[in-house]
């Protein structure tokens, strides 16, 4: 269900305060782990008293402070060093009126009339955050109301304490292929650091630090122009950050920082920025060592609201997130893929380029310096105005010549329309097989990948300027040539069991007669026999969905079932995603003991398939939580491919000594074990390529630096890739030497061959293309040339009703 929760939003005002100013304007240094919160009711309270009549209040109550000048309430706070505090005040104001207080720290007056303006009801909560100087030990903070209105309705203070940061200039560092210059204006120090425009080019900083631990790096850096220029962050000559994003800033004369988090040891530190591109790093001016790395994310953003609605563009606006330290970039998505995103000093942004009369499903993300992502927000339906230029003709009826048995060239009859043509689409359906673009667009094309000995009805459709399309033209139809390929080809599938919703995880019982299938959103885990007999056995406990693809997902049986009984799942839960464990008698489904959590949640981008290994042990696929650097951090249980013991625990041998085996992933759904014990995966592209890989541990599959087949040192590329649209895949499965992936947004199954005992594979080619709508998973059947094939099209892509979805039996012949 959809999270309605609404957030208050509090103004921003100038304050007359000595050491404390607004996050929002400016950022104190890196926050350490986590902030100590400190309930109101705990405080000591002068003129007021504490209550619990509204709701959303945390603790036992709140302080309701007399609506008189000097009203206040004071809250020990302990630091452990002398540094700077974050402190978030949580506060609700019921009426129209500000409230305001002066801010006090050590009896010291830092905030003077600080504004606490109306939060709606008195129900609804919202935060104030500053920063202050304090005290190593004990410290006071106090708020004392100015007005007679006294102060708002006081939660509770999250209070957050930093050691003071340390700044090394660029231009005081090694260098190499890079130069001290001093050409333009806004650097500290005496110079800043321009490399050259090669890869290679490196700043090497000695830092010293007191005791190991995680630390802020916070890189100030400018530039201009349209490239971004990555550097691969190294620690005493270890990439610990690779192909980090340095994107464009206004001009050269405009600094931004970058927050890297990584871990020090205690003593002197070898820090190294590399260039990685053929531009070279952007213009380097200091580094910044903060106490501690940054990883409290921000509040999820207010629910967002679309106005000025055209037929290609409109504004979204939402509002705004808080953060410990301050946000930097909004991110909107359309379901699972970044649009746009806007800076972090506005709450508003213009989307061009849309299509006309398309309903979006938008959210906003809030990410700080430190590339922490909040939740997404409330999800709204944004549907852009009809186009009134008028749309392109309908193209000339198609023929075919030089069928073959994977493919046929099209030729057809040109649209025409009034600002021109710009691309035609090759459809089967409504899925895309093909486009082609120019000015004009030629009007004939190869299509490639098809199945073999199969029927296909195709049309083509024309867009215009204004991204208006045709009617569709009149079908042609044919029939591909005979099947060659080796290692059989899938035939017509047949319904095995309907009634579905959203039916996720797939996976067998040893016997080979019944498997275990999980639905997402409803949390069931059901039987499903060979004969097509449904039941249901029971439901995972403490799950939970993110009205995205969050919920109940993949499901695994122990290899030694037989006499331990153990299954294993993967789900969302209230904190982030699990790995657990249950007993399962072939009845029923009992126990509940949580092996692994802490992998992050989002909306989307949360993995969630369990396979175990020829090896006895457990692997399974986490999602970046749409925090797409996590993906390169080793630390990180996200964007991962995991292994582990049935116990939970990181399986032996395991390439960094932690849970991760293979890392620099965005999405991963598709996991199978091939003839040679070789593990290969699917996983979805964010705007570009989606990607079939081969999985080596320790191997960095390239996210977010790369999508697709990139040229970047360190990454391992893909063995296959698609557009987009013609995959966005999910599961995976292996049979006589063929993978065989569902795509959701391509609506089609991929067959991909795998070349003998080689690592490369064949040609691609799609099977059902636009039949069945969306297929989530594609499960062999043990013993058998056989596969069952799952549909979502009850999700909410898909839009289709509870209970439509099926679970086909497919025959390889």
């Amino acid at each position: 269900m959809t999270d309605r929760q609404q957030y208050g939003r509090a103004a921003g005002v100038a304050l007359a305060a000595t050491g404390l100013v607004l996050a929002a304007l400016a950022a104190p240094p890196a926050a350490s782990a986590a902030a100590t919160r400190y309930e109101a009711e705990s405080a000591t309270v002068t003129l007021g008293a504490v209550e619990s009549n509204h709701t959303g209040h945390s603790g036992t109550g709140f302080v309701n402070g007399d609506n008189v000048v000097g009203s206040s309430v004071e809250f020990t706070v302990n630091a452990t060093g002398a540094g700077t505090a974050v402190i978030g005040i949580r506060y609700a104001n019921g009426t129209a009126l500000d409230r305001p207080g002066d801010v006090t720290v050590n009896g010291a007056v830092v905030a003077a009339a600080r504004s606490f303006p109306s939060t709606g009801t008195w129900d609804d909560w919202t935060t104030a955050t500053v920063t202050a100087p304090v005290g190593a030990g004990t410290n006071r903070i106090e708020l004392t109301s100015t007005s007679a209105n006294g102060l708002p309705n006081l939660d509770y203070l999250d209070v957050d304490v930093t050691a003071p940061t340390t700044d090394y200039q660029a231009e005081d560092a090694v260098l190499a292929q890079a130069a001290v210059a001093t050409n333009h204006t806004g650097f500290t120090g005496t110079g800043f650091v321009d490399y050259t425009n090669a890869a290679g080019g490196s700043v090497e900083f000695t830092v010293g630090a007191a005791t190991a631990g995680s630390t802020a790096l916070v890189f100030r850096y400018a530039n201009a122009g349209t490239a971004d220029r990555p550097l691969d962050i190294a620690v005493n000559g270890t990439v610990v950050a690779a192909g980090v994003s340095f994107p464009p800033t206004a001009d050269w004369n405009t600094w931004a920082t970058k927050t890297v988090n990584v871990d020090l040891a205690a003593g002197t530190n070898r820090i190294r920025a590399t260039a990685t591109g053929p531009d070279g790093g952007p213009n380097l001016d200091r580094l910044r060592v903060g106490a501690g790395a940054d990883t409290t994310p921000p509040s999820r953003p207010g629910t967002p609201a679309c106005s000025a609605i055209g037929p290609n563009g409109l504004t979204l606006a939402w509002g705004a997130a808080t953060d410990n330290v301050g946000v930097s970039a909004y991110d909107i998505y359309e379901h699972g893929n970044k649009l746009a995103e806007a800076p972090g000093d506005t709450t508003t942004r213009q989307l061009t380029g849309l299509s006309p009369a398309t309903t979006y499903n938008l959210t906003v993300i809030a990410r700080d310096a430190a590339g922490n992502a909040s939740p997404a927000s409330v999800a709204i339906d944004c549907t852009t105005a009809p186009s009134t230029d008028p749309l392109p003709g309908r193209p000339g009826t198609p023929t075919v010549s030089a069928v073959t048995s994977t493919g046929a060239t099209l030729k057809w009859g040109a649209s025409t329309d009034d600002k021109g043509v710009v691309a035609y689409e090759i459809r089967s359906g409504s899925a895309v097989l093909g486009t082609v673009t120019g000015t004009p667009p030629a009007t004939s094309a190869a299509v490639t990948g098809l199945a073999c000995d199969a029927p296909f009805t195709l049309t083509v459709v024309a867009k215009d300027t204004a991204g208006g399309y045709s009617p569709p033209s009149a079908p042609v139809s044919f029939t591909t040539g005979a099947c060659t390929a080796d290692g059989g080809v899938p035939g017509s599938p047949a319904t095995l069991s309907g009634g579905w919703t959203v039916p996720w995880g797939v996976y067998w019982m040893p016997d080979g007669k019944s498997a275990l299938v999980t639905e997402r959103d409803s949390f069931k885990v059901y039987t499903l026999t060979t004969g097509g007999t449904k039941t249901q056995v029971g439901t995972v406990p403490n799950a939970v969905t993110t009205d995205g693809e969050g919920g109940l997902l993949g499901v695994a049986v122990d290899p030694n079932w037989s006499t331990d009984h153990y299954v294993y799942f993967m789900h969302t839960a209230s904190e982030g995603n699990r790995i657990v464990r249950m007993t399962f008698n072939g009845s029923s489904l009992t126990g509940y003991t949580v092996l692994l959590q802490g992998i992050q949640k989002n909306r989307y981008h949360n993995g969630g398939r369990l396979l175990f290994g020829p090896d006895g042990y457990l692997y399974a696929s986490t999602g970046d939580a749409q925090t797409s650097n996590q993906a390169q951090d080793k630390n990180s249980l996200n964007g991962k491919i995991l292994r582990l013991t049935t116990d939970g625990k990181p399986a032996p041998g395991n390439p960094f000594g932690n849970y991760v085996y293979s890392y620099g992933h965005r999405n991963p759904q598709g996991l199978a074990f091939d003839r040679n014990g070789r593990l290969w995966e699917a996983e979805f592209g964010d705007s570009k390529r989606d990607e079939l890989n081969l999985i080596k541990p320790g191997a960095n599959y390239g996210w977010p630096v790369c999508e697709g087949t990139c040229s970047t040192a360190g990454m391992t590329n893909p063995k296959a890739s698609w557009p987009v649209n013609e995959a966005s895949p999910s599961g995976i499965a292996i049979v006589r030497n063929v993978v065989y992936m569902a795509a959701l947004r391509g609506e089609r199954m991929w067959r991909i061959p795998i070349s003998g005992d080689t690592e490369n594979v064949g040609t691609p080619t799609s099977y059902y293309v636009g039949t069945y709508g969306r297929l989530r998973t594609v499960s062999k059947v043990p013993g058998q040339d056989q596969l069952w094939l799952t549909t979502t099209n009850a999700d909410n892509n898909g839009g289709a009703a509870d209970g439509a979805d099926k679970i086909f039996k497919i025959t390889i012949g």
